[in-house]
């Protein structure tokens, strides 16, 4: 018993078999138009030949009409007139084909009679050849290369002069001609096979589609008998209603944000618990309510500003809102997404928001704001400009780590998948009047409660993420307090003189950058020593290294490498303590070394260009000095501060 596929599959045989012949009835119709148009010109071509140029090759200067010519344009006309009735009355004839073959190779002998078997004449009977190949049958060609090696054999034997142009030529170069006629019929062979077999591909594609219509065509139909089915069981699927409408609620009210839906006259239509508990009223209170019987009157109009905005545009809004907590202790800061609710035909039929808790963020950005402010105080009460540029630089780096921090949580509220949530509800409200049904059979309506379960864990991710980043962004704040403290304490001796170990200052200022060097990937090496203590000002060599570290660090970072590094280095000896901070970062060119050091002098198109100014400032005050060295672009830098020792008293 034959399968459908089987049928299915004969069918489309048999339509490819009835398309390709369809192509190859159409392809000898136009080809044998083409010959019809070819051959009345050829006609009149060799005739104009016959009198303008014949004459001069069989006659020399004489320009007189020979007799010939009327025999050329009679015989001519019998060539040309034969095939063109057979293509009026028989068109695509396979008899038609090879009866216009025959005339057009007969009509290229003429044509070489005609100008006396001169060599350019021989090239028609290669132009005939490639047209006949547009009929796309090698037998045509077979039939032509006949004619042309029988003409070339007798003409060559009994009438060279009419062939190749000589009264005696080889009895053999007739087979130089037919060799070319076959290497020409070799390629259109190949050409011809080419495109039948493209023919006969195109034709299985087109006989392919047209059964796979016919199969869709089926399967609709098929299709559309299951619809009515399905019909017949739609009161089932309503009962099922009331039970999707509690999971959907169920499902909301687990989701840890505030949801809210509006009417298109601004009244509250469905609020969740976490919405409820914002407000502090119960559902019952809020349902029914506008929006100022809510919101105090300024949060009301802006609101109210919104809500007609979305119903006017159907744009979504994105805003930051600041309510006081329902007992009045606290200002909860909510980032909120407010889109338009449609309905099953599109239409703006109210508006719904989702309101996320980013209350902790706001107060670790008012702490940051308080300790900034703390820091500026601190500057001031040190009463020195260099102190309060100094505590600047010192906290800018774990101030960078404060940023990112900040940055991250921002970042990580605008990537929140709260929008997913109003998305997910515009569903329901487009489909609330066959909720059941649709979560019950929609591809996505049954895939909607799984999908809120996920987004709920998503959530709560998101939201210990955020925890995550607040803990990190108030250690970062410690450790700038640790390091405005530490800088008090320097500040608070500043201008004396003191013998303390020179190690100690210099694990001091890699302390303060350590943040930065970690963040940078950059490896800091350290070469101390057992150096003796110095007498020195404590605060202006805390500055000065710094200072150099930092330059240090900027020049690593420009320079690009992976192996970023910065050696600090302590060379002791009785007259001096040398300190040198080295890097393998972009180098100086020969001519900055001398201006580095100048007021306002800076490569960097941020820089302020009087760090290495000051420092080298404070290193001539405790009377040692600062300078620099660098073999030149790309070879890194090396900054070494001297301070001298005084000298040592020998009792006589």
């Amino acid at each position: 018993m034959r399968t459908t596929a089987t049928v299915l599959a004969d069918e489309t045989s048999r339509r490819t078999r009835e398309l390709f012949q369809q192509a190859q009835t159409n392809i000898h119709l136009r080809t044998d138009q083409l010959f019809a148009r070819l051959m009345v010109f050829q006609w009149l071509a060799g005739m104009v030949a016959a009198i303008w140029i014949s004459p001069l090759t069989w006659i020399g200067a004489t320009s007189e009409i020979h007799w010939h010519v009327y025999a050329a344009t009679l015989l001519g006309g019998l060539i040309t007139g034969f095939p063109i009735f057979l293509i009026w009355r028989h068109p695509g004839a396979a008899l038609t084909r090879q009866v216009v073959a025959v005339a057009q190779m007969v009509f290229s002998a003429l044509l070489i009679h005609l100008t006396g078997g001169r060599i350019e004449t021989h090239f028609h009977i290669f132009g005939s050849l490639a047209f006949l190949a547009f009929y796309r049958d090698w037998r045509v060609l077979v039939t032509a290369t006949l004619v042309v090696v029988i003409d070339h054999v007798l003409r060559g034997t009994y009438w060279p002069l009419s062939v190749f142009g000589v009264l005696t030529a080889s009895p053999w170069r007739w087979l130089e001609h037919a060799g070319w006629v076959v290497f020409e019929d070799t390629f259109l062979f190949i050409a011809i096979h080419q495109s039948l077999r493209e023919m006969r591909g195109l034709a299985e594609r087109q006989a392919s589609l047209e059964s796979l219509n016919t199969s869709i065509e089926q399967k609709v139909t098929e299709r559309t008998a299951e619809l009515t089915r399905e019909i017949a069981v739609r009161r089932q699927a309503e009962l099922a209603l009331v039970e999707s409408q509690a999971l959907y609620h169920s499902l909301v009210e687990q989701l840890p944000i505030k949801v809210y839906r509006m009417d298109a006259a601004g009244r509250f239509v469905y609020v969740n618990s976490g919405f409820c508990t914002m407000k502090g009223l119960p559902a019952e209170q809020i349902l029914g309510q506008g929006i100022h019987e809510l919101d105090p009157p300024a949060l009301a109009a802006q609101n109210e500003r919104d809500h007609e905005f979305i119903m006017r545009t159907g744009e979504t809004l994105e805003r930051e809102d600041s309510l006081p907590s329902p007992d009045g202790t606290l200002t909860q800061h909510f980032q909120v997404v407010k889109l338009p609710v449609r309905s099953a035909d599109q239409r703006i039929i109210g508006s719904q928001g989702v309101h996320f808790d980013i209350t902790q963020r706001k107060l670790a950005q008012a702490r940051l704001d308080e300790l900034n402010r703390e820091l500026v105080d601190t500057s001031r009460r040190a009463g020195m400009a260099e102190v309060a540029t100094s505590v600047l630089h010192n906290v800018g780096n774990v101030l960078n780590s404060v940023n990112v921090s900040s940055s991250l949580i921002a970042e990580k509220i605008r990537q929140s998948k709260i929008g997913n949530v109003a998305r997910a509800m515009a569903l329901f409200q487009v489909h609330a009047a066959d909720l059941g049904n649709f979560l019950a059979h929609d591809p996505k309506g049954r895939q909607l409660p799984g999908y809120l379960v996920n987004l709920t864990s998503h959530l709560e991710q998101e939201q210990a993420e955020q925890r995550t980043e607040v803990e990190t962004l108030i250690k970062n704040l410690n450790h700038i307090k640790e390091i405005v403290a530490m800088q008090q304490g320097y500040a608070r001796i500043s201008g004396v003189l003191e013998l303390m170990p020179v190690n100690e200052l210099v694990e001091d200022a890699i302390r303060l950058n350590t943040v930065a060097m970690d963040r940078h990937h950059i490896k800091i090496v350290c070469e101390l020593g057992a150096a003796q203590p110095a007498l020195l000002d404590r605060h202006k060599v805390l500055q000065v290294l710094v200072n150099l570290i930092r330059n240090a660090k900027h020049a690593c970072e420009e320079a690009g490498r992976p192996d970023r590094q910065i050696r600090v280095r302590v060379v002791d000896s009785e007259s001096r303590v040398a300190i040198s901070v080295s890097d393998n970062g972009v180098g100086i060119p020969p001519e900055n070394l001398t201006r580095i050091f100048n007021h306002g002098f800076t490569t960097r198109a941020e820089g302020h260009g009087f760090g290495l100014h000051s420092s080298a400032l404070a290193a001539r005050e405790m009377g040692g000095r600062l300078f620099a060295l660098s073999e030149g672009p790309g070879q890194g830098a090396v900054f070494t501060l001297e301070i001298p020792r005084p000298p040592t008293k020998v009792n006589p």
